[in-house]
């Protein structure tokens, strides 16, 4: 195992590590979700345990795990599938009137979101939430913020039929697809068949998500390349991991893999004024309110403005509210800038399967 040498010594790390970890325990007292405590109690005793697919990495006691790229796909059909799913995400007439895509809001390219506070969808309809991205989204033990889908498939069915959003009706969406000769045969490629349904859509869509994944710089560093970041990022993820951020912003995706209440340790109301009522609209449960999914950090210097409601423009600001709101801290100017430095070090390569051309499997 290789330990780059700019590395603090193993006693640092240690006491650094323990001190997230007590961090943790306060923060999972102050959570007043329970439908997820149990995972976060998992996570707080050890912030993310090793697997088969991680003994690789060389900093293997980090509570982040390392990002690698994808290898191509496996078969023609996988090949085909993907592709598919390619099309359909940038498709308008997944939309009622064919002018919304997946794509209007969630821009690959672009960090994945639409860079706005909250997304416009048919008609001009001004949704209540900021758009999360959809890099990296497969790591997300939930999806959207409220936790509502279990997965990318479930997710991708939801925006279609949503009447601020695109706006359609399935069987309507299916109908456009049919009259396109070209679709069903790219079905029968990725399928077996030319059938269309609303599950295969969902399903090739899905398959395309699952692309998206964007390996960054700090992955490489997590991997022993101790070039691979400054030294400014270095001392950033040390107070990132010191400070106790890594109670909720942890394991391969550095987030998304809990719920939390925004607001934990210090009132959020003024941020929170407008914003969705989280994980209550999924439980019904008052103490859910203002709980929301973990949002990944990764490529986070791409995706303001931040939060839920998208009320914050600079990383630097939503780094102080979250010391403030999340860990009771009021974090010095100094150490948010080498925070930031490190969240920047998680700015990740488009991924090369995002560029499969659309066409192909017809």
């Amino acid at each position: 195992m290789i330990i780059p040498p700019s590395l603090p010594t193993t006693r640092r790390r240690a006491r650094s590590v323990h001190l997230a970890l007590a961090v943790s325990c306060l923060l999972l007292t102050a959570c007043e979700s329970t439908d997820n405590k149990a995972a976060f109690t998992a996570a707080a005793a050890r912030p993310i345990a090793l697997d088969e697919a991680h003994e690789r990495d060389a900093l293997a006691g980090e509570p982040l795990r390392a990002l690698t790229p994808l290898a191509p796909p496996a078969t023609p059909a996988d090949a085909a599938l993907i592709a598919l799913g390619n099309r359909l995400y940038h498709d308008t007439r997944l939309s009622g009137d064919d002018t919304v895509s997946c794509a209007s809001c969630h821009v690959v390219a672009d960090g994945g979101d639409d860079g706005a506070r909250t997304s416009t969808g048919i008609d001009g309809a001004e949704g209540p939430i900021n758009a999360p991205t959809v890099l990296n989204a497969v790591y997300n033990f939930r999806q959207f913020w409220d936790g509502r889908a279990a997965d990318l498939a479930e997710q991708a069915q939801g925006p279609v039929v949503n009447p601020i959003e695109m706006g359609a009706t399935w069987p309507a969406v299916i109908e456009k697809l049919q009259r396109d000769p070209s679709y069903p045969a790219q079905f029968a490629n990725a399928f077996g068949d030319r059938a269309i349904t609303t599950e295969r859509i969902a399903r090739a869509i899905a398959r395309f998500e699952e692309t998206l994944v964007t390996p960054a710089p700090f992955d490489r560093y997590l991997l022993g390349d101790a070039a691979a970041i400054d030294e400014d990022a270095r001392r950033g993820y040390e107070l990132f991991k010191g400070y106790g951020c890594v109670a909720c912003h942890q394991g391969i995706n550095v987030g998304g893999n809990l719920y939390q209440k925004f607001g934990a340790l210090q009132s959020a109301s003024d941020i929170m004024k407008d914003a969705a009522a989280g994980r209550k609209n999924v439980t019904s449960r008052e103490d859910d309110a203002g709980v929301f999914k973990v949002p990944s950090l990764r490529n986070v210097a791409l995706t303001a403005p931040y939060f839920h409601v998208g009320s914050v423009e600079r990383l630097e600001d939503a780094v102080r509210i979250m010391g403030a709101t999340q860990l009771g801290t009021a974090i010095p100017e100094g150490d948010i800038a080498l925070i930031t430095a490190f969240l920047r070090s998680l700015t990740g390569d488009l991924p090369q399967l995002a560029a499969i051309d659309s066409e192909q499997g017809k």
